[in-house]
């Protein structure tokens, strides 16, 4: 048959298609996967923002003028970040995520401080999200990577402005941290924003929309700081919106306006966009303006009520394990769990995380990584808790204490044997990165199927322990090369 005489399916098949590959997904809903999914465990919200969703499928939010609905949900939007953000005067535009938030926010500073492109630095702690990389990859912006206190896992002040250099426009803080769930210090990086002249962005994409709640005892982190030029607060992860959606939020409108990317000089229509998109889908507004409308500060400051109750006792009960501890001092619903090297019989925390798994939960492993003055911070777990969490928090704890037992004394996992014997040649010297990352893909395809990591192997189970500590031994440069060649080939036929 030729693809011109290929009939098309009925829709009952291909929803019973769909429903087919969604049955191999990881559970969405439930509290079983503590990463990536923010479950409110409030069933009427999902048809809510499925309801909204369905109203404005069609709208395309390329131009508001047109689409006066976007406009006026996106102020709403806007309006109730400057209530829950202390920030009558702020301005702001939705986005499509945080990575594309944070994005923007490098962008906005810089042109703000009249940099040229493919100039000027950042400072970021090495606990900020992969993201500003990403920007400062995109944007030619040198990237000072600040090494943090592994103890705490967030920079001294001191260090924060001994990092900032002549050409340094933009500084990061994290409110937390996605590693260890760790709150930069705030006020300290706004002292030095103000004293230097230069331009300080809250990243609260993962914490926005609950450390609002979160307690008295939260230190501020928002723009009550002085010094604080820009934030911006992920409304698909605790404002329970589909993917798909980020607020971000700049203290004047000057620095707004550098965010956005407008041309007048082709034949075609005049091009204003906001965000790095063009044409773009009003799923998020939709979606995210219907569920803030519904909840209402209260009804955040309940779901973070419990998100607070199921967090600390979850890090109450691990810091009692034998052979684990919570890393630093988390403030918010998500930290990291690493061995303790305190304790006789230490328990690594990735053959710990494989071992709950088995009991029906997955955690996040996070490798061990040595910062540029030097130190180390080690080898995590990480655990994102939101409100569902407390619906199987007793078969969690269960699970928690008797992975541990399960794997109590054990060493850490190791590489596959082929990626182990690499790592031992690039210690000799018999193999630099330029030989691995200059080679071709079909290359470095072949040498993951030698260790067993095959895209294409249908029955295969990755071994994430054992990808991790690869992470580990590997240069990271050679790892984001097998990762993206992974990745590629798992997502084509």
């Amino acid at each position: 048959m030729t693809r011109d005489e290929q009939p098309g399916l009925p829709a009952e098949e291909i929803l019973r298609r769909l429903d087919a590959l969604r049955a191999a997904d990881a559970p969405t809903h439930g509290g079983r996967v503590l990463s990536y999914v923010y479950d409110s465990g409030r069933a009427e919200l999902d048809a809510l923002a499925a309801a909204a969703i369905a109203r404005v499928q069609p709208v395309n939010g390329l131009d508001p003028t047109v689409f006066t609905s976007v406009a006026a949900m996106e102020r709403d939007l806007i309006s109730f970040g400057r209530t829950v953000f202390h920030a009558p005067d702020a301005v702001g535009t939705l986005t499509s995520g945080g990575t594309e938030s944070c994005i923007l926010a490098v962008k906005a500073a810089r042109d703000h401080a009249g940099v040229a492109p493919g100039a000027g630095s950042m400072v970021v702690p090495t606990t900020a999200h992969a993201a500003f990389l990403k920007a400062a990859k995109l944007l030619g912006v040198r990237a000072i990577r600040l090494s943090v206190d592994p103890e705490t896992t967030t920079p001294t002040p001191e260090s924060v402005a001994a990092a900032v250099c002549e050409d340094t426009f933009l500084l990061v803080a994290s409110a937390p941290n996605y590693p260890t769930g760790a709150l930069d210090p705030t006020a300290a990086f706004g002292r030095v924003a103000l004293d230097r002249g230069i331009a300080l962005h809250v990243d609260a994409c993962l914490g926005g929309f609950a450390l609002p709640w979160w307690g008295s005892d939260t230190e501020p982190w928002d723009f009550r700081v002085p010094g604080v030029t820009s934030l911006s607060a992920d409304l698909h992860k605790y404002g329970y919106t589909p993917k798909g959606a980020s607020l971000l939020l700049h203290s004047d409108r000057d620095r707004h306006r550098a965010q956005y990317f407008a041309t007048t000089d082709w034949p075609g229509y005049p091009v204003v966009n906001p965000t790095l998109l063009g044409s773009r889908s009003a799923s998020g507004v939709a979606s995210s303006w219907a569920i803030t409308g519904h909840l209402g500060v209260n009804g955040f400051a309940s779901l973070v009520a419990t998100t607070r109750l199921v967090a600390d006792r979850l890090r109450t009960v691990i810091d009692e394990i034998d052979g684990l501890r919570v890393v630093a001092s988390p403030v918010g619903p998500v930290f990291a769990v690493a061995a303790d090297p305190d304790s006789e019989h230490p328990v690594d925390p990735h053959r710990w995380a494989t071992a709950v798994d088995r009991r029906g939960f997955t955690l996040q492993m996070q490798p061990g990584f040595t910062q540029p003055d030097g130190s180390s911070l080690p080898p995590t777990t990480h655990l994102t808790i939101t409100p569902v969490t407390a619906t199987v928090a007793d078969e969690l704890v269960l699970a928690c204490r008797n992975a541990a037992d399960d794997v109590r004394g054990l060493r850490a996992a190791s590489p596959p044997p082929a990626l182990a014997d690499l790592a031992h040649a690039f210690d000799s010297g018999a193999v630099s990165v330029d030989d691995v990352v200059g080679l071709p893909s079909a290359a470095v395809q072949q040498a993951l199927i030698g260790a067993g990591i095959d895209p294409h192997d249908p029955d295969g189970e990755l071994d994430m322990a054992a990808i991790i500590a690869a992470v580990q031994a590997l240069p990271r440069p050679v790892t984001a090369t097998m990762l993206t060649e992974f990745l590629a080939e798992f997502t084509n036929p």
